[in-house]
């Protein structure tokens, strides 16, 4: 990194002395956490012969049934379900929602508007074919405050009005520039839900946020939970899969949505296994290569004026940081930079395109090992404004840092 600019040089600096004790906070977290995880692999005495996985129906999967119990015992819930048949987060999340909801239900956002994969799945676009919403099931949302928190007088009148079979929480951002909601944040909403809509299921899109903190929301009350293994949970060796954890009836009903009647204790996972339980084990420290990755780019915005979120000393709950350009040709510009400085298409120069399920022009970097992966160090974002730049994952922090400060030296010092 001899070749950097002077100035640039100066801030990155600062940057390392800044952060230094906020990466050692990181580093706490990482060892709790992956103590969490490897007590579960010893109290299920995981063996060699475990990581083959099966073929076929995948009858009498010992590895595969076992992961699921891992997984519900670190999400300390009752439950788990762990799938290569997931074929993305939204499938998952889709999946969770359908096996526990029938016609004439109704799903409350209680997060404000979901994400735009989201919003697809539940039929709030004009496409309706295959969505919650042709199924007969109803939507509502609260809307957030003007400083992007739960609006709770509101969010009492819409439960109590809908009185909802699912109340969701998005825990990460989405395409939005509202701050992520901390467990703690979360924890409150569940007690919330829980006093005025008591039979209501609370539902957590748990995607970007395993192991991004100590505690999860399943350790709070929340009833049902999901994400993807192509983020965090995956370690950044699974390549594809997505898991449901909670009450045992929710996630057998889930089951239920994901194969048939009679078939739920089926499902090949002959090739995944091994990464399945490898990247588990790895994801508490990847995931913190991630966070500490976003507080370097946080902190190195920030001290060049930008507006970013989270600053780099807030207390993180996702592996995602939201860099603020307002301009969408410096937007382009950078995303562009962030390919140059990926291990895989490196020369590849990415366009802004419309991209199944989102509304706008997607422009995105992610030259990564696994196709869509993001918990490899990737950006992106809608081009519309304020042209925000979501920049999330890193498998290392060596990469993050090294690709954060060549992408904002040829953005904004070397003009071409």
């Amino acid at each position: 990194m001899n070749n950097l600019p002077e100035k640039l040089q100066k801030i990155v600096k600062e940057v390392d002395q800044q952060i230094a004790p906020k990466l050692a906070e990181i580093e706490d977290q990482i060892v709790y956490n992956t103590a969490k995880v490897l007590a579960a692999y010893q109290d299920h005495d995981v063996a060699e012969a475990d990581l083959n996985g099966a073929n076929g129906y995948g009858d009498d999967d010992m590895g595969r049934d076992k992961l699921d119990e891992i997984y519900a015992q670190v999400f300390q819930t009752e439950a788990a379900v762990v799938r290569p048949q997931f074929v993305s987060g939204t499938h998952t999340l889709f999946v969770a929602l359908a096996g526990n909801l029938k016609y004439g239900d109704t799903l409350t956002y209680l997060t404000g508007q979901p994400y735009d994969t989201l919003q697809k799945v539940i039929g709030l676009t004009d496409y309706k074919r295959g969505t919650l919403a042709e199924r007969g099931i109803h939507f509502s949302h609260v809307p957030l405050t003007e400083d992007g928190l739960i609006d709770y007088d509101e969010a009492e009148k819409i439960l109590k009005r809908d009185q909802p079979k699912i109340v969701a929480i998005q825990r990460s951002r989405g395409y939005s520039t509202r701050k992520t909601f901390t467990v703690d944040q979360i924890k409150k909403m569940i007690v919330f839900v829980k006093q005025v809509s008591p039979k209501s299921i609370v539902f957590i899109d748990n995607c970007y946020g395993e192991f991004s903190e100590k505690h999860e929301p399943t350790e709070y009350g929340a009833d049902l939970m999901a994400g993807s293994l192509i983020k965090n949970a995956g370690g950044g060796l699974a390549k594809t899969g997505g898991y449901i954890v909670g009450k045992k009836d929710l996630v057998e009903n889930a089951k239920l949505e994901l194969t048939a009647p009679g078939c739920t204790d089926e499902g090949a996972t002959v090739g995944n296994l091994h990464d399945f339980y490898e990247g588990f084990f790895l994801a508490p420290n990847v995931t913190g290569m991630a966070e500490k990755g976003m507080i370097f780019a946080a902190a190195l915005f920030a001290k060049m004026g930008m507006n970013v979120t989270p600053a780099w000393d807030e207390k993180r709950s996702d592996i995602i940081e939201t860099i603020i350009f307002g301009n969408p040709k410096q937007m382009v510009k950078f995303v562009q930079e962030v390919q140059k400085n990926s291990p895989i298409d490196s020369f590849v120069t990415p366009e802004a395109v419309h991209m199944e399920g989102y509304e706008d022009k997607i422009i995105m970097a992610a030259g990564n090992f696994i196709s869509g992966s993001t918990i490899e160090f990737s950006a992106d974002g809608p081009i519309r404004p304020p042209y925000a730049v979501y920049m999330q994952g890193g498998l290392t922090y060596a990469h993050d840092k090294v690709a954060i400060i060549n992408a904002v030296r040829d953005t904004f010092f070397n003009k071409k």
